[in-house]
């Protein structure tokens, strides 16, 4: 449309001249008829296509993994015995009143590291912090325990972070496989590492996995409270 514009002005202009013939257009426009255009300096090289780069999974087999759960007071025994420590997260190894709870129970959160008190709230233990109250199951940093989620591990080996999934589980200490339902739902769960245990406890492929709340009396008994060695993971 540009162009054309300029051919309609000269062929007007040269109407008023004797000789009636179109003027020869210029060999190049005016420069009032030329659009400025940003002069761009040619690439040094040319475009690189980058692909994204894929990550494959590293597998690894050898693992011993342990679960640990939630103890409930509802199902376990014993005289009620005091306990004492601390009535937050904030503190290590109080002295103060936390109340008297059963005795097999009291056991149980030593033994697994946190229980639901008949009175719905939750005992915690740890070896650095001893016994504390606290609205939730928690590990010795703070962070709440999420079943089929939150696994700890030898800092040196599994860095708190790291994710990975169970494609093997591996046998028990007589060489039998784990139930198929336990399996399953061992190798479907998506584990992080939230939390660090002592290095060389166990150990350096050694990984404690929580499941949750025990689901009666008896748990340790059933085919969900186990220790799986041969275990393969699969990282990433």
């Amino acid at each position: 449309m540009r162009r054309a514009a300029v051919v309609t002005a000269l062929l007007l202009l040269a109407g008023c001249a004797e000789d009636a013939r179109p003027a020869p257009l210029p060999s190049s426009p005016p420069a009032s008829a030329v659009t400025a255009r940003p002069t761009v300096a040619p690439s040094s090289s040319a475009p690189v296509l980058r692909l994204p780069v894929v990550t494959a999974p590293v597998f690894s087999g050898g693992w011993e993994i342990t679960v640990y759960y939630t103890a409930v007071e509802d199902y376990h025994s014993g005289d009620p015995v005091p306990v004492t420590g601390c009535r937050g997260v904030d503190c290590s190894h109080g002295d103060d009143d936390l109340g008297s709870y059963r005795e097999d129970f009291v056991a149980a959160v030593q033994e697994e590291g946190t229980g639901r008190t008949a009175g719905g709230t939750y005992l915690n233990w740890s070896y650095d912090i001893g016994f504390w109250l606290d609205t939730r199951p928690r590990d010795t940093g703070g962070r709440a325990l999420r079943p089929f989620v939150s696994a700890a591990a030898d800092p040196g080996v599994l860095a708190r972070g790291v994710r990975f999934r169970i494609s093997d589980c591996g046998h028990a200490d007589d060489g039998s496989r784990p139930a198929a339902a336990v399996c399953a739902a061992l190798r479907d769960a998506r584990w992080t590492v939230t939390d660090e245990f002592t290095p060389g406890l166990g150990g350096t492929k050694h990984i404690d996995a929580y499941i949750g709340e025990e689901t009666g009396p008896d748990f340790t008994s059933s085919p969900w409270y186990l220790t799986l060695r041969g275990v393969t993971i699969r990282r990433g």
